[in-house]
């Protein structure tokens, strides 16, 4: 401190009689003043300096007073490094998100504190130009400049993170100037500048498509290499997590992501895995370092973000084909079957294995022929199956073996009769242990969350295929007991299901096994016979549906809903008829079962229980099971699409029914029927009335299956509508590339021919991609025509061409004024030709030669 007060009497000189030192603002107040005034450039720098020495301590002050000195300062100094360096170190200081000590300790400022960095970059900021100057700082390679530039402009994007987007989005080579950094041979800058990026890319989908343009992708996996791979340090680490930003729901980039051959560059950082270790050695977790850890764990998810379910179908399949052409999964399978990898690596690969494999039919064949080393060799599902039904596992890792399975049946339909075929008896019995013999032994285990994982993962081989699977699983027997007879499958979870009925203290299984019976019943009328042939099965439906406890838990209002939609189904897909000997249920004898015993308002408002909930919504979004906690899974994502696509059906033949049959003469038995006068006219009428109910039945199911028919054409056009939609972003987002790029057309007249060239060049590429998609949107144009209902689409459609219209304008005034440009120029070539000066000759681009008069450029 006395080096500093013998440093401000040296600037400021002795303030009065007294001997005595100014005041913090008066100090501030007299440097800036100086700073502003000065003629002599070493004042100027000193005032600087001290203001620098002073901002830690008198931060408000400096702020205040000086923002706008010190922005002069780089408006104005640029020649001298020295000051600007000390410029651009104080606006650091100011705008810095950290809390210094003074001002903790300091209690008038204890509310506002935290806030001090921001409030300055707000006021900062308010005039754009000044981030221009900062940005133009970055062309210098002096590291006095360039670094404290750097930071600041990480201070900037901190804080005010959208504004600083949208500016540097409108700077001409804004984006350029900061990708640039990332080939500086200092360290430090190339490293503060991945962490500006991260930051500058994150939620803003032109700057990652501009960052991307800027050749980003090859840049990191360089980083990358140099830093080790993943043996590397947190640099890797940033380069992979700026990666993400740049992949993470960006249509475009992923497309230019996989076209540019990179993930083919993935393949060489996972080869680097697993540990490598002696046999003997019995701590390979050693080998696997937290940073090693978190960068494998980023190479994951740059995986998962190419190939995850939200992305474009067609996308997916190339990424997915991609990945096993290239070895990549086989890389990922590796890691799955090494000891000794990291649970929550582990959880992750599976997660990303999943979702490589997920609807398609080669990666999903690869998966099912990899053996885990074991002794004897079993196959990688069924271990990871074993560790799904292993209570002792980390839950995360269950679920993610869950959703892996899951992915493993999506679309697959060898998979599923695979798997209800390992359920089958066999003819000749092998001791192997398989995926159908750990389900079952989930199914019914004493730990609730293996009950759950189990049943949902048996109803995923019932998903999509045909109705003889359904049929083929009834035929599934278990032995209970020794001495006594064996039991069907849905007999036993029938059974278990009304155990659980009288203990609460397993919702879970309840839940699992309630999805599992809707999943079998629906679409399949033998199904639906079987389970109504099972004693007490529909008595303990109605009864779970009957009660009428006034019970808040979110568990059992979700099984009253479940119980409500099995039984709804057993209406809806039940075909048996009145003199069918052997069921004891018809279609109407449950209608007056629900009616006598529940009441239709009761059955539709448990029915819709599931829809209200916020788990449904939450479920329904991603096939992936989210949740947090083990209670906290309760839905399945598959079951939550066929509740969707059925509820409205299911209530709608109910009702029908119940309206459409006389209620007077009906009881409640199991052998119901309809009580008449015996006289031949009265059984007339009840025939002729029977048969009106099945016609209008044949009808109701055919209007049905149009309906899912048109539901399905109201579908391909929304994706088509959808695709539409990306195209006219990115050719949006080329067009602003575009306009930046013209941009510093006129700032660089010097490359002026070939860049017109290349503006041309692109503009008529954009031009053909806008006809292609014009084309596009009159073919589905002409299609809705055909439907009297798709007006809603068709007003979508002209919209859609309404901008694209715009776009075309848009493009046409970008090449006026690329010609104005180029006319411009020739008219200097001609002045230059005039006053004696030697033009070049382009003749190719239509140019002024050396030889021509100023007249004809006139």
């Amino acid at each position: 401190m006395e080096y500093l007060t013998k440093g401000l009497k040296s600037v400021l000189g002795t303030p009065d009689a007294a001997n005595e030192l100014p005041t913090g603002a008066d100090t501030v107040e007299r440097l800036v003043d100086r700073l502003q005034s000065s003629s002599l450039l070493d004042d100027r720098r000193d005032a600087c300096r001290a203001l620098k020495a002073l901002s830690r301590t008198y931060r408000v002050e400096v702020g205040a007073q000086g923002m706008d000195s010190l922005r002069q300062v780089l408006e104005m100094d640029r020649t001298d490094g020295e000051i600007i360096g000390l410029a651009l170190d104080t606006l650091f200081i100011i705008t810095s998100p950290e809390i210094f000590d003074n001002e903790i300790d300091d209690s008038h400022n204890k509310g506002i504190n935290n806030k001090i960095g921001e409030q300055f970059t707000e006021i900062f900021i308010k005039q754009q130009d000044t981030v221009g100057l900062i940005l133009s700082s970055l062309e210098d390679f002096d590291f006095r400049i360039r670094w404290p530039a750097l930071k600041l402009l990480t201070n900037l994007v901190a804080n005010r993170l959208k504004d600083m987007q949208e500016i540097i989005l409108i700077m001409p080579m804004g984006v350029s100037r900061l990708m640039d950094l990332l080939s500086d041979s200092r360290e430090v800058i190339r490293n503060d500048a991945l962490l500006l990026l991260i930051q500058l890319t994150r939620g803003n989908a032109n700057i990652q498509k501009i960052v991307a343009f800027e050749n980003a992708f090859d840049r990191l996996f360089d980083v990358i290499k140099q830093e080790g791979g993943a043996q590397g340090g947190i640099i890797v680490e940033d380069c992979l997590l700026l990666m993400l930003n740049l992949l993470k729901g960006n249509f475009s980039n992923q497309v230019f992501f996989k076209e540019g051959s990179y993930i083919q560059r993935l393949t060489p950082l996972f080869n680097q895995l697993p540990p490598d270790h002696d046999e003997d050695d019995e701590t390979p977790m050693a080998t696997w370092s937290p940073q090693k850890v978190s960068n494998v764990h980023c190479m994951v998810l740059v995986i998962r973000a190419i190939v995850a379910p939200s992305c474009p179908a067609q996308m997916i399949s190339a990424c997915q084909l991609t990945m096993h052409k290239c070895g990549l999964l086989q890389s990922l399978c590796d890691i799955l079957m090494v000891s000794g990898v990291p649970a929550d690596v582990l959880t992750e690969t599976i997660n990303a294995v999943a979702e490589v494999i997920r609807g398609n039919a080669i990666n999903q064949e690869f998966l099912s022929s990899v053996m885990a080393p074991s002794s004897p060799p079993r196959p990688a599902i069924v271990v990871l199956l074993m560790s799904m039904v292993n209570e002792k596992q980390p839950f995360e890792l269950r679920c993610a073996v869950l959703y892996c399975f899951q992915c493993y049946l999506y679309k697959n339909e060898t998979g599923q009769m695979q798997l209800i075929q390992t359920l089958l008896p066999q003819s000749n019995e092998t001791q192997s242990l398989t995926t159908g013999q750990l389900l079952c032994g989930g199914l019914f285990s004493t730990d609730p969350l293996s009950n759950w994982f189990s049943a949902v993962a048996l109803s995923h081989s019932l998903i999509d295929n045909s109705q003889q699977q359904r049929e083929q699983l009834l035929r599934v027997l278990l032995a209970t007991n020794i001495g006594k007879s064996p039991v069907t499958l849905m007999q036993q979870c029938v059974m278990l299901l009304q155990q659980q009925q009288n203990n609460n203290n397993k919702p879970q299984c309840k839940l699992g096994l309630l999805m599992l019976l809707c999943r079998w019943t629906a679409y399949c009328p033998v199904a639906v016979k079987a389970f109504l042939n099972i004693d007490s099965s529909v008595t303990s439906l109605t009864a779970s549906l009957s009660a009428h406890e006034n019970n808040d838990d979110l568990c059992e209002t979700l099984i009253q809903s479940m119980c409500a939609m099995l039984l709804g189904m057993c209406v809806h897909f039940n075909d048996t008829r009145d003199n069918d000997n052997d069921v004891k249920y018809t279609k109407e004898q449950l209608c007056n079962l629900i009616e006598k015993r529940i009441g239709f308002e009761r059955f539709q408002n448990a029915l819709g229980g599931i829809t209200r909930n916020e788990i449904y919504s939450r479920t329904l979004k991603h096939p992936q099971p989210a949740a947090k906690t083990p209670m906290d899974l309760l839905l399945d994502h598959e079951f939550c699409r066929l509740l969707k696509a059925l509820e409205g059906t299911i209530l709608e033949s109910v009702l029908k029914i119940n309206n459409s049959q006389p209620h007077s003469g009906i009881n409640d038995s199991n052998n119901m029927t309809i009580e008449t006068s015996g006289d031949s006219s009265s059984s007339l009428m009840i025939s002729q009335y029977k048969e009106l109910i099945r016609e209008q039945d044949g009808q109701i199911q055919k209007l049905n299956r149009l309906n899912e028919n048109f539901i399905q054409e109201i579908s391909q056009l929304k994706n088509h509508i959808e695709e539409l939609n990306v195209e006219i972003n990115n050719l949006k987002d080329q067009n602003i590339v575009l306009r930046a790029a013209q941009i510093n057309h006129n700032n660089v007249t010097s490359n002026s021919d070939n860049n017109k060239e290349r503006y041309e060049s692109m503009i008529n590429e954009l031009e053909m991609q806008l006809k292609n998609c014009h084309l596009r949107i009159n073919e589905l144009e002409n299609k809705s025509t055909e439907e009297n209902s798709e007006s809603h689409y068709k007003k979508l459609y002209e919209e859609k061409s309404i901008e694209l219209d715009k776009l075309r304008k848009d493009q046409d005034d970008l090449l006026e004024l690329l010609t104005y440009e180029d006319t411009k120029l020739n008219a200097y070539k001609a002045k230059l030709t005039a006053l004696g000066e030697k033009v070049d000759t382009d003749e190719s681009s239509g140019e002024i030669d050396t030889d021509d008069q100023p007249e004809s450029s006139n």
